[in-house]
């Protein structure tokens, strides 16, 4: 007889088991692969990685790297760092490289490189081939780095800088930025204090000593092994041109000057034709007392005919004298003339 109730238990533990060999099968060649590299993963724990949103591809690939190269890295740490954000492969192949290189990685490291955002694997490759870093980046500016010496003559000059990573001041640490802008600095600080231009030029490589001495590495996540002067060009000279832009500052300073004495000159010469101009108003207005005074004298008797003819005469004789005085040398009557040349027939 059927029985409803025994149908549908056994629908439902057919539908479980289905799922079961789903899943099992889903999860078995990531499985088999683990357990055939020696890095066992349990199929509860690749179940386990779905249901927390983790990649099972990239910790099982992961986990079978670091145990092929020794390294004893458990899946839960892989996980933790995934799910932090990091990027797990990057770290297990750095982690491989710094092994295989002997320098000392722990994983704790390598994790917080790569939170930090910086590339681990690149820092580890960096740290055993040295990189060469072009001061400045012609990429983000000038291509050469331009100082003044102190003779006026102004040097431009390249340098390669070659660095490898410092492992334990990668956290932190200054990037390639800070080494370029140390460098230059140096770089202009020490033809600044040269004498003349032509001994930085006989001796390059007393800018690359100079600035390697300075320790321009620290507080970064590099260690500077050589600094390279590779080009040094003349450039113009910045102390003439400084010299004449200073003359002619001061010629304009200078023009300025004298045209203000100018306007203060012709200021006081119009104040002096003003002066000159009242004071001959002045005089006429005295002269024109004069016809009052002298027709005053002739009523009250201090005058006679005479007296006023005989001025008369002397302002004539005055007036002549003034008139002749003021004629060109050609003009004068007194000039003598020369004789008569005779005519030839």
């Amino acid at each position: 007889m059927f029985n409803p109730i025994i149908a549908v238990f056994l629908l439902i533990v057919v539908v479980i088991a289905l799922i079961f060999v789903a899943v099992v099968v889903s999860f078995f060649r990531l499985w088999i692969r683990a357990a055939l590299s020696k890095a066992h993963v349990s199929i509860w724990s690749l179940i386990g990685m779905t249901l927390r949103k983790v990649n099972p591809q990239v910790i099982v690939d992961s986990r079978i790297m670091a145990v092929k190269a020794g390294l004893n890295i458990t899946t839960d740490e892989l996980e933790t760092h995934y799910l932090a954000g990091g990027n797990v492969l990057r770290v297990v192949q750095a982690l491989i490289a710094a092994n295989k290189a002997n320098i000392p990685l722990t994983f704790q490291k390598a994790t917080a490189i790569d939170l930090a955002g910086r590339d681990v694997l690149e820092a580890v490759k960096t740290s055993v081939r040295p990189k060469v870093i072009d001061c400045p980046d012609p990429t983000k500016g000038p291509p050469t780095v331009a100082a003044v010496a102190m003779d006026g003559i102004q040097l431009k000059a390249k340098a390669r800088v070659t660095v490898r990573t410092n492992i334990e001041r990668l956290v932190g640490g200054a990037s390639e930025e800070t080494i370029i802008a140390r460098v230059g600095e140096g770089i202009v600080t020490t033809i600044g204090s040269a004498p003349t231009h032509k001994k930085v030029l006989e001796n390059p490589d007393s800018i690359s000593k100079t600035v390697l001495a300075r320790g321009l590495d620290a507080g970064t996540a590099f260690e500077i092994l050589s600094i390279d002067i590779a080009d040094v060009d003349v450039g113009e000279n910045i102390g003439a041109q400084l010299q004449i832009a200073q003359a002619e500052a001061d010629k304009q300073i200078a023009q300025a000057r004298a045209e203000e004495r100018r306007a203060m000159a012709l200021a006081r010469e119009a104040e002096m034709q003003a002066l000159v101009m009242e004071m001959r108003s002045k005089v006429v207005e005295a002269e024109a007392e004069i016809p009052k005074a002298i027709a005053e004298a002739f009523r009250s008797g201090n005058l006679g005919i005479m007296d006023y003819y005989r001025m008369k005469n002397i302002l004539a004789d005055t007036d002549m004298r003034d008139a002749i005085s003021k004629l060109a040398p050609s003009q004068s009557p007194t000039q003598p003339k020369g004789p008569e040349k005779p005519t030839q027939s």
